[in-house]
């Protein structure tokens, strides 16, 4: 079965362009030029998509709200196009929900290769039955759900990769680098890139921990994070 893709973007020339390189890949792609039409694919619950990439700068319906819309319902992949030098946009798009964005002018091979890495990560929680647990966290690879001490917790493709990998390395430091490559698929790393900070963040919110005195999402100063096995 291939995959589906939303694509939208009103400027038509860089909509047609990633919708071709993504069709020369196998993908279905369904392209939108403007915001109201993609809220109309978003909302439609006989498509099923299994990734979206949304601009910011729409002229109706920004892409800001369409990744909200996404989020209320569905948990796959959205990728951000953000214009170059915008560090705010991404900030806010990671902050809602988005898992990965690609600044314009872009590579558009580049942008390939991020959405089969999104597209392989999500897809590959289908395979797995076993479940993880730690002090009432409990995350279940097979549905990709969360649980904390019995309530779900509503998370991100990438808030979800971040806190599974933490909860497998359990006891170990995980580098910022490392989580950054599992969620993006790249092996590059600049220091000065905040997205691991910002996921890690708005996890502590939602599990109700936090910086000053964590109860699973602990800080290690200089390399990355860890939960430990016991509060400490």
């Amino acid at each position: 079965m291939e995959e589906r893709i939303l694509v939208v973007d009103d400027e038509e020339e860089i909509t047609n362009l990633v919708v071709l390189y993504l069709q020369n890949e196998g993908f279905m792609v369904d392209p939108c030029y403007s915001g109201k039409q993609a809220l109309r694919k978003i909302t439609d619950e006989s498509i099923c998509y299994d990734l979206a990439i949304l601009d910011i700068m729409l002229p109706d319906v920004d892409g800001f709200t369409l990744c909200r819309t996404i989020r209320k319902r569905y948990n796959y992949p959205v990728i951000m196009l953000t214009a170059k030098g915008e560090v705010t946009d991404k900030i806010t798009g990671l902050t809602i929900g988005a898992d990965d964005y690609i600044t314009k002018p872009f590579l558009p091979l580049e942008m390939v290769a991020r959405v089969k890495a999104q597209i392989r990560r999500y897809k590959k929680y289908d395979v797995n039955s076993d479940e993880i647990s730690v002090r009432g966290l409990v995350i279940d690879q097979k549905s990709h759900t969360c649980r904390l001490n019995g309530d779900m917790l509503s998370l991100t493709n990438a808030e979800f990769q971040i806190l599974e990998m933490l909860v497998m390395n359990i006891g170990n430091a995980v580098p910022s680098e490392e989580l950054l490559k599992a969620i993006s698929g790249s092996d590059y790393y600049n220091k000065n890139n905040n997205t691991i900070s910002v996921h890690i963040r708005h996890l502590r919110e939602k599990m109700g921990d936090s910086f000053e005195d964590p109860r699973y999402i602990m800080t290690v100063w200089g390399t990355g994070y860890k939960i430990e096995k016991e509060t400490v």
